[in-house]
């Protein structure tokens, strides 16, 4: 498959607690396996955060814009899109936003005491989606499954760090809603295993044209592995769940 390969769900170790590369590291690595641009989407200060709550507001989004901005540094002279994302967490359900930047968050500064109805309707406001990320997965910090349709404009359907029936389940939902699918690697750290992307036909300069783009239905859900690219829609362990959850699968 041939066309522009993004990167959407990525963290670093600037601002999410789990990442484990710096921003500006992961500009190489990323092009050496064939990625025109990426997504930084830290973990925002409700999720896995590396920064400190006692910070005040505005020095919280400069420490959390941080890997971003090395990440930005890093690519001058280089062909490669640095784009900016927030990965957000609500109760365990978490969404993938963009289409904000760091003034908005500084703008927003009572974001984090808002209902998830008023954060989507500010996002929408700003002319941000709301992308809900591996909407299926389980983890021993989990208790449920929150679906949530009314405050999501899409569903990741392929995550790189799920297990394929969490996914497969996950494609599923995304066909019954009729919403835009997303793919990502949710990267935290160098490695050789399979990646997630979306590809486009046209080359994606901003987060705007990533959701012009994402609403138009124009990037396809891909796997990155072994050089190789494939849509996800033609893979059947990815697109037909053979197990039903183990967890209660809540919905609002």
């Amino acid at each position: 498959m041939t066309g522009y390969l993004y990167e959407t769900h990525l963290h670093t170790s600037e601002a999410s607690a789990c990442g484990k590369v710096s921003g500006s590291d992961y500009i190489d690595f990323m092009m050496g396996r064939g990625f025109s641009g990426m997504f930084v989407t830290d973990h925002f200060f409700n999720g896995n955060s590396s920064v400190p709550q006692y910070f005040p507001w505005e020095k919280k989004v400069e420490r959390y814009v941080a890997g971003y901005r090395k990440a930005l540094e890093a690519v001058r002279g280089k062909d490669f899109d640095v784009l900016f994302g927030v990965e957000y967490n609500f109760h365990g359900d978490e969404y993938l936003i963009y289409g904000v930047d760091e003034t908005w968050l500084l703008y927003n500064d009572d974001i984090m005491r808002c209902s998830k109805e008023e954060v989507y309707r500010r996002v929408h406001q700003a002319g941000g989606i709301m992308i809900q990320a591996h909407p299926y997965r389980e983890r021993n910090y989990l208790t449920d499954i929150r679906l949530t349709p009314a405050i999501c404009d899409g569903i990741e359907v392929f995550n790189s760090a799920n297990p394929d029936n969490q996914n497969a389940l996950a494609y599923q939902y995304a066909q019954e809603l009729k919403v835009p699918m997303t793919a990502g690697s949710d990267i935290h750290f160098f490695h050789d295993d399979a990646m997630g992307g979306m590809l486009f036909p046209e080359r994606i300069r901003s987060p705007k044209e990533y959701v012009d783009a994402l609403l138009g239905q124009e990037g396809i859900p891909v796997r990155v592995h072994n050089g190789e690219i494939r849509a996800v829609s033609e893979i059947p362990e990815l697109t037909e769940p053979k197990e039903n959850p183990t967890l209660p699968v809540l919905h609002f």
